[in-house]
Parts: structure tokens; sequence; C-alpha cells
């Protein structure tokens, strides 16, 4: 279930200014992790499904507790729809959210043997599951680069430094796929990610702080 290719072949332009932000990203946070704690590609799913229109702060504080009571798919699976509900209500769509859960584990159990898939195609077709959440799971719990994350800093920051015009995330994802090489592709969106934290706010980023200055197009600022 790839991401689809773009009408043109990025310039030869495109990809050196990837190169540079990859370069300065490399160099500035070189040991960035996924922010969502988790102990298994489980977890991490669970995780990402809460991180929707939430923060990843937030996430670590709810699962901290839902992981001990929790501690498998068939828990979730057997869990009363009411109790995951109030667990992980300060998330946001909480019923939503619970529901998915829920579902989700079930399949994981009924049709994967209590194991989260490690295919695409296979992910996304669990309750609650789309292609970013499926790349993350697949990008840093398996190491397995399917695709590159394209969350809001992901997306904001691609635009921002002229990666891309795009503005949905597939297609953002499509052209950021094309510019860079396959094995930077997990590493990349969690650097960004911090890169997006720390320096690069939406509002007020903090041109002055950031190493990609020189080069940086500072699109919308």
């Amino acid at each position: 279930m790839p991401a689809k290719p773009p009408a043109k072949p990025p310039t030869a332009e495109a990809k050196q200014a990837a190169r540079k932000v990859l370069r300065r990203l490399k160099a500035d946070y070189p040991e960035a992790e996924c922010a969502l704690v988790h102990r298994s590609a489980f977890q991490l799913l669970v995780a990402t499904i809460l991180s929707a229109q939430c923060t990843d702060k937030r996430v670590n504080l709810v699962t901290k507790d839902l992981f001990r009571k929790y501690r498998k798919p068939a828990d979730f699976a057997t869990a009363p729809l009411k109790d995951i509900e109030t667990a992980i209500k300060s998330t946001g769509f909480f019923r939503n959210k619970a529901k998915n859960i829920k579902a989700c584990s079930t399949e994981i159990v009924e049709k994967h043997n209590g194991k989260v898939p490690k295919d695409l195609v296979a992910l996304v077709e669990l309750a609650g599951v789309g292609r970013k959440t499926a790349n993350v799971v697949l990008g840093t719990a398996f190491g397995i680069p399917t695709g590159v994350v394209v969350d809001t800093h992901v997306g904001r920051l691609s635009r921002r430094l002229g990666l891309t015009k795009q503005k949905d995330a597939v297609k953002v994802e499509t052209d950021l796929m094309q510019v860079l090489p396959e094995k930077e592709w997990i590493d990349f969106s969690h650097r960004m990610i911090h890169h997006g934290r720390q320096i690069c706010d939406a509002r007020k980023p903090k041109c002055g702080d950031c190493s990609m200055t020189k080069f940086c197009p500072q699109i919308g600022v």
C-alpha cells in the first residue's frame, strides 16, 4: 500500500535541499527517538491511536497507568468498553478511541494470534489504524521503513523548509519519500518532530537559534 508516486519526479534542486535538511537534523538530533513511551509494538500501537488530537506528554501520563492494567491485546479485547473510556478520557475523543482500541485488540487476537502484524496492509485493516499509525509502528517498533510519518510538525516544517507545497499528509509523505533515502525515513520524522518542538515553533520560530537559517526559505514565517 505505497503512497502514490508524484506526477513528476523530484528535481535535483529538491533532492539537494532535502540533503541539507537531513544533514542538519542528523547533527542536531543524533539520538532522536519516538516520544511515545512504550515497551512493545502493541503498546506503541495503542499509544499512537491515543495521540490523535492529543499531546504525547498527555498520552504518556495516561499509558503509564493504562499499561499496568491492560498488558496485552486480550486484556483490552475483554475489558468493558466503559472501563477503557474512563481510563483514557483525558486524551480527548475518548469514546471513539476506546471503541477502536477494543476492536483493534480483538482483531489482533482473533486474526493475528495476539501479535501486531508486521505488514502495512494488515495493519491499516485494523480498527482505528491509518497509514500514519501503521508507519509509526512498523518504523519504530520493527525498524521497517514503509513510509515517512507525517504528523502536524513534519507537515508544517516540510512546507516551511520548501520540501513540499502539499497540505494533505499522504501527499506530503509522497514528496518526502521521493527526496529522502529510504534508510532515513524513520529517523527523519523523529528529528523533525524534535526540531518543531524545540526550535521551529508554528507561531514564533526561533530562527536565530536554528542551524538551518542559511538555507531555509522560511516559507510562511
